[in-house]
């Protein structure tokens, strides 16, 4: 269901809250005394690595170490600008991505209304169907987000596709396909950028790599184009304004011919003039250290193809952007839907941060948001500050809770809130308490009923779906049995309290798995199981013929019951099977499941990472990368990479949400370094690409947290068949087991390998895996050869 038409007419309340005053720094501060670092330098290349050869000098500026230079690369739209100053410089890079259709016929050769209207997700079952996909055609299988732009498809407003700002502002500025803004239009400076025609074939991108400055590229010929960039000033100290700094260029044949600079508003002579290239530039070398600085403790991530770290960069700066004084809470942002207060203690938005922050190292990110919604957000009974409470969400966080006390071992911000954490496991004991009073006959006997969607709040009569779905008592399980493990660190007298707690996970868990065995549709291929017990009709028969359904929203319920992790493996890959089966994926993405529509097969750009979590752990990498490259391609805008909570795929522009837009991340820090429910087992490159090793560039993570500790590897292909690489143990603790995989390319298969240059028992060999034993820190030599 489209979210904006789901809400109008409805009226829903919020509350708003003040806003936090923790910078991340000053909380880890607060939390964990003397953990916090100062501020590193900003980062310069030696001169020595600068080359401009072949680029055009634009200008000068004085800096605070003394005289800068201006170079860009003008021969390409995406040549580089470099910045080089007396001690070195910075080379911003360009990598655009063209916001058209490739010229490929969409749907793989399908019409739109038999993707749309069939039970089996065929889309992914054509890209499947020779194993691993390969990325291009999944790039291809639909017209790119934001492609087909209509004003009347988004109720009148503009067809903004990104919008930048800065930590300290609590607002952000849309920007619009022309590069405009509310503010600054760039079409003043040429004419030809206020043609809708002209500017649906332009290029969108980011300025060095994932730094949140928007440049677009608009053909006019070969060896003429538009060039736009805009970015904020993080200099400016307004609360609301975004203060935005502009450049507008005519490129012809290598040189600018033309060129503005602006600097938020238009000019107003005398008072208020046109920027020199001088002060541009400056701003822009200030721009690039601010950011830099932000994300200085993000594990360094090497990946071989285009963007692909950089999305995840991008993710957590765009974070900052969002959230007003890069903390507090905002689902989305220039709409009043959904940057509206009555979204601001939306669970999704505090766990999707809290766990991304968390595997990519951000623990002073993460220390803050956790500190500011159990302050703001939490009510000392355990419940939110927020309109509709979904029941699951309240397991999920507590299972991140126990994730950040083993990740960061901040033992003090958690001893602050317990008797909040306390409340919020209270919530689903009570709730459990409620369903064992029921009879046992009852389908729902034993399992935790309550609204697994906040917006079943809005309905005329929300009890419709106060039901005990799959999803409420596995997320419930999943969090009380990671906070018994850890409570008593938080609650030392609280031993009696964990055991009771995890006696309730293991009750939840078999009730889910009695009841589901006892609930699935054997007469159906593939075999159905319904996002609750009892239900006669599949979630998409219920949709069409029940107005309304007790099956809306099964997407959240489905992703959340795979997230959970509760499900014996037969019973899991039942799960997905009928997911993709029955209209539940999109191109291998969770599906935002409607009734059945001739014209939409949405795609769910947020909370599907459950489903995909699921994936990797019973190790249909397939799929997983299906997923993968379907969400970037499908979920994001081209370049700009706007994340939609829900995307159609016909080349609409969605409504952008953060949670969606941190999924990224999450998934290829997952590719890269997963640890398994139990807390035995760590995978490292469970999930790489065959094709990436296959392009002989090196790839790897370093200082990623797990519970053990820091972790990383890097590994090379050759072209002579070899693998060569390096793990390095988590440094804090041994896992039972730590498996790598090699990968090998397709068509090749594994056939030997050494570690520091002893062979590998057959016993520690599956596959392309092969297990890793050594001592906490230690690094290990890998040399493999495939043929």
């Amino acid at each position: 269901m489209d979210r904006r038409r789901f809400l109008q007419g409805l009226a829903a309340t919020g509350a708003a809250a003040g806003l936090a005053g923790l910078s991340p720094l000053d909380a880890a501060t607060a939390s964990n005394p003397g953990t916090a670092a100062a501020l590193p330098p900003p980062p310069r290349l030696p001169a020595s690595a600068l080359s401009i050869a072949g680029h055009t000098r634009l200008g000068a500026f004085r800096f605070e170490d003394g005289d800068w230079s201006v170079h860009e690369d003008l021969r390409d739209h995406d040549g580089a600008i470099t910045l080089q100053g007396p001690h070195g410089g910075c080379v911003l890079g360009k990598r655009t991505e063209p916001c058209d259709a490739s010229g490929q016929p969409p749907y793989l050769g399908m019409t739109l209304a038999q993707v749309a209207l069939a039970d089996a997700d065929l889309l992914a079952d054509r890209l499947l169907r020779h194993g691993e996909p390969d990325e291009l055609a999944v790039r291809d299988a639909a017209p790119p987000v934001a492609s087909r732009l209509d004003p009347e498809n988004h109720y009148g407003r503009l067809p903004w596709t990104t919008f930048v700002g800065t930590r300290q502002c609590a607002d952000t500025a849309a920007v619009y396909t022309s590069g405009s803004t509310r503010t600054y239009h760039s079409d003043q400076v040429f004419a030809e950028l206020h043609d809708p025609k002209r500017v649906a074939r332009r290029r969108e991108g980011l300025l060095g790599g994932w730094l949140p400055a928007v440049h677009k590229v608009v053909p006019l010929e070969p060896g003429r184009w538009y060039d736009v960039l805009v970015f904020a000033d993080v200099d400016a100290t307004d609360r609301f304004v975004v203060q935005t700094w502009h450049r507008t260029a005519l490129v012809e044949h290598g040189r600018i011919s033309k060129v503005v600079y602006g600097h938020s508003y238009p000019s107003y002579p005398p008072r208020r003039v046109a920027p020199d290239a001088a002060a541009f530039y400056r701003a822009l070398l200030r721009f690039h250290d601010y950011w830099q600085r932000e994300l200085a403790d993000a594990s360094p991530a090497v990946l071989p193809a285009a963007g692909w770290s950089d999305m995840a960069c991008y993710a957590f700066a765009r974070e900052l952007v969002v959230r007003p004084g890069g903390t507090y809470p905002k689902y989305g942002a220039v709409d009043r839907d959904y940057y509206g207060n009555e979204y601001d203690g939306f669970q999704d938005t505090f766990t999707s941060s809290l766990y991304a922050n968390l595997e990519w190292g951000r623990f002073a990110q993460a220390a803050a948001v956790l500190d500011g919604y159990f302050t703001d957000f939490v009510q000392p009974d355990g419940m939110i500050n927020m309109r509709g409470a979904e029941t699951g969400q309240f397991g999920l966080t507590l299972s991140l809770l126990a994730r950040y006390l083993h990740y960061t071992g901040d033992r003090a911000l958690l001893v602050k809130h317990r008797d909040k954490i306390e409340a919020t496991a209270q919530i689903l004991l009570e709730l459990h308490d409620e369903s064992l009073r029921l009879p046992r006959e009852n389908p729902g006997y034993g399992l935790i009923h309550g609204w697994n969607e906040s917006d079943a709040c809005l309905f005329p009569d929300p009890r419709l779906w106060w039901k005990p779905y799959y999803a409420n008592s596995a997320l419930a399980s999943r969090g009380l049995s990671d906070i018994a493990a850890v409570w008593p660190q938080i609650a030392p007298s609280g031993s009696g309290t964990s055991g009771h707690w995890q006696q309730r996970a293991d009750s939840l868990r078999r009730q889910i798995v009695r009841s589901l065995r006892a609930n699935v549709r054997h007469d159906l291929k593939p075999p159905y199981v319904g996002p609750l017990p009892g239900v006669k009709l599949t979630f998409r028969e219920s949709l069409t013929r029940e107005k309304p359904s007790e099956q809306q929203w099964p997407h959240r319920a489905y992703a959340e019951l795979l997230q959970a992790d509760v499900l014996p493996d037969d019973l899991a890959h039942l799960v997905i099977d009928c997911m993709r089966g029955h209209g539940a994926t999109s191109i291998g993405v969770v599906a935002n499941i409607g009734p059945p529509d001739d014209k939409s097969r949405d795609i769910l750009g947020f909370i599907s990472y459950g489903y995909a979590q699921q994936l990797l752990r019973l190790n249909r990498i397939d799929e997983y990368l299906l997923f993968l490259y379907a969400h970037r391609h499908h979920a994001h805008t081209p370049g700009s990479w706007t994340a939609g909570e829900v995307t159609d795929i016909g080349g609409g522009m969605p409504l952008f949400c953060m949670p969606a837009q941190l999924t990224i991340p999450l998934l290829l820090r997952w590719m890269l370094v997963f640890e398994d429910s139990a807390g035995q087992s760590l995978y490292l490159g469970r999930a790489v690409p065959r094709a990436w090793l296959a392009s002989g560039e090196p790839l790897g993570i370093s200082t990623a947290p797990t519970r053990w500790g820091r972790t990383g590897f890097e590994l090379q292909a050759a072209k002579d068949g070899t693998i060569r690489g390096s793990v390095s143990l988590p440094d804090r603790d041994t896992p039972t087991a730590v498996w790598l995989s090699l990968r090998a390319p397709a068509g090749k298969r594994l056939i030997e390998a050494t570690l520091d240059g002893h062979p590998i028992a057959a016993d520690d060999r599956r596959d392309d895996a092969v297990r890793l034993r050594g001592v906490p820190g230690q690094s290990i030599e890998v040399h493999a050869r495939y043929a």
